[in-house]
């Protein structure tokens, strides 16, 4: 059977609602109380197994190497203190996981990013997490980990859905298809930022995939779609014409952290989560 064993990490664009605290920082190490939202994405797929990252930055995001690395002169300057323990998940993180990196020089869509990383991913299903999308469950498993388990059933291209207000499907590529099991829908359209009189249904395509590596050539071959950009919903369109795409409808809840306002509710309720942690 198959394994995921690669997840693939777009990371080159600019944040710009963010400004100006991204003029100089990449969104993706915007903090989550302490932690950045890549490092939260690491482990969500290092829960499912996963290990070798592959992450395409851009110009301006050469902190997302630099957190993945030994900074020798602040672990001397912590070594002994009560500070110490604070790395210890980013070292375990950096133990556990090989990091590889490629840079995307142009912004043409999150599918043209896909297809740069390809350089990285190679003839294999792969996963992808866009760390601005800010996944958590209750209990029980992770959201990417509940996909790698649907993948060895399937065998073809995964997508997390979730149920969005009919107004704001022109913010997400939005989904149409068959409910095979409870869920768990076989994919026969999709629409990328759909007006919402135009929408196929409420269901949208959130930050998280699994990819079979058919989809670069694919990618390839499909001409520019909304804005002029290459559109990973217009790829997949291509596979789930041939059926070959699930899309899931994950247990959890997302935050939208490249909105400020879905970063301040992922903020406060991960505070709260760890507050009360610390009081059991």
């Amino acid at each position: 059977m198959t394994v995921i064993k690669k997840c693939l990490f777009p990371a080159a664009g600019y944040g710009t609602r963010f400004l100006p605290a991204t003029k100089a920082m990449p969104k993706e190490m915007l903090p989550i109380v302490t932690k950045p939202l890549i490092q939260y994405g690491v482990e969500e797929a290092m829960e499912a197994g996963i290990t070798d990252m592959a992450i395409v930055t851009g110009r301006g995001k050469r902190a997302l190497e630099d957190h993945f690395d030994i900074s020798y002169e602040l672990e001397h300057q912590i070594a002994g203190s009560d500070k110490e323990s604070l790395l210890s998940g980013t070292r375990e993180v950096m133990e556990q996981c090989n990091f590889s990196y490629t840079r995307q020089v142009e912004m043409k869509g999150l599918g043209h990013a896909i297809l740069v990383g390809g350089r990285l991913i190679g003839p294999e299903p792969f996963a992808v997490i866009l760390a601005d999308d800010y996944c958590v469950t209750e209990s029980g498993d992770g959201v990417l980990t509940q996909m790698v388990k649907l993948y060895a059933q399937y065998q073809c291209s995964i997508v997390a859905i979730e149920e969005v207000p009919k107004d704001e499907t022109y913010k997400y590529g939005v989904i149409e298809g068959t409910e095979e099991a409870e869920g768990i829908f076989r994919i026969s359209n999709m629409v990328e930022k759909p007006a919402p009189e135009d929408a196929p249904s409420n269901l949208a395509i959130i930050g998280r995939y699994i990819l079979t590596p058919d989809i670069f050539q694919i990618i390839e071959e499909t001409p520019p779609g909304k804005n002029g950009e290459m559109q990973i919903t217009d790829a997949l369109l291509a596979q789930a014409k041939q059926g070959r795409v699930i899309g899931y409808k994950f247990r959890g809840r997302r935050f939208d952290c490249g909105s400020v306002a879905g970063f301040i509710d992922a903020t406060n309720y991960t505070y709260q989560k760890e507050q009360e942690q610390a009081k059991e």
